[in-house]
């Protein structure tokens, strides 16, 4: 049988096409609703084994990969850097070779290093799925993006996403910018001068140095959290002008189409890159987005760790 995903791995969006990438969010429609029975698992992955392996901190994508794993009946181990050998001075590869002794289907890593699972994928027999690595790739959460959109939306041809805040910094950004394009949205970048990457406009997106005219008509608002951990000295405003300047509140999304979709990655800056009201309000897909990331994961480990790509089980 023809896999609908023939890749090894998920290091990024990046080498995906169209057509994987939406076999991806309909595998990830047919395992959605088992979070919501009162049995939530699946017997998919019943004796594979999938570790997660954390290098920096995560609430919500180490717990819905933990999750994910579980609701598929595999055995899912979690490793964070501070509880590992890593803080006597393990080097990474061979943490890694060494987790590979003990058999893993998949090894789920997120780590500080742009090109760390890449680096690691090429050495290893087990899946690699990255879970973000630096500043560059974040492809399990453009994917849950993706879906959140296409159920409110139901299609990206002719949605105009709005992606705002600290581009320069966010693996994010890059990961959406490259799947909304290939499923044929129109994607606008904005933000301080000092938070775009050089020559932005290379990766397919329109860039504006101002919030407002980004958000004129758009679809989708996406807002981006000013990672301060990953600035390393590099000049920014106050909070408080920040948040004058480029946070989004109810003023600023009414530039927006009215039906515009409210998101956000996690974790939020309350009252810096978002108003709460607007966070909380009735625009706001923010907890669609954690839902949707369980779903998404599940898909993603069944097409790496099933014996065979077909259809998984029905939800009902």
């Amino acid at each position: 049988m023809k896999r609908i995903f023939p890749h090894r791995h998920l290091l990024g969006i990046e080498g995906l096409t169209r057509d994987q990438i939406l076999a991806l969010l309909d595998a990830a429609e047919s395992f959605f609703d088992v979070s919501r029975r009162s049995v939530r698992k699946v017997p998919t992955l019943r004796g594979k084994t999938i570790i997660n392996l954390f290098y920096e901190a995560s609430t919500r994508t180490r717990t819905s990969f933990e999750l994910a794993g579980k609701r598929l009946s595999a055995d899912v181990i979690n490793i964070s850097a501070s509880t590992s050998s890593t803080v006597k001075g393990e080097s990474l590869l061979d943490t890694v070779q060494n987790l590979q002794s003990m058999q893993p289907d998949v090894l789920v890593i997120r780590h500080s290093a742009s090109g760390a699972p890449h680096h690691v994928a090429a050495r290893i027999r087990a899946a690699v799925v990255n879970a973000g690595d630096g500043t560059h790739e974040h492809p399990t959460q453009a994917l849950l993006d993706a879906f959140t959109i296409r159920r409110k939306k139901g299609a990206f041809e002719g949605l105009t996403v709005a992606i705002c805040g600290d581009v320069l910094h966010s693996r994010v950004a890059r990961s959406n910018v490259r799947l909304l394009n290939a499923l044929g949205a129109r994607v606008r970048l904005a933000g301080p001068r000092t938070l775009l990457p050089p020559a932005a406009e290379s990766l397919g997106a329109e860039v504006y140095p101002r919030l407002e005219p980004a958000l004129e008509g758009a679809d989708v608002v996406m807002m981006l959290r000013v990672q301060r951990e990953r600035l390393q000295g590099a000049f920014l405003p106050t909070s408080r002008e920040y948040s004058r300047a480029f946070g989004l509140n109810a003023a600023r999304l009414s530039l927006a189409k009215p039906d515009a979709l409210v998101m956000h990655p996690g974790p939020m800056n309350r009252g810096v890159e978002i108003d709460p009201a607007v966070a909380d309000g009735p625009q706001s897909v923010i907890l669609d987005q954690v839902e949707a990331g369980v779903a998404v994961r599940m898909a993603v480990l069944w097409v790496l760790a099933a014996e065979s790509n077909e259809p998984p089980p029905a939800a009902g």
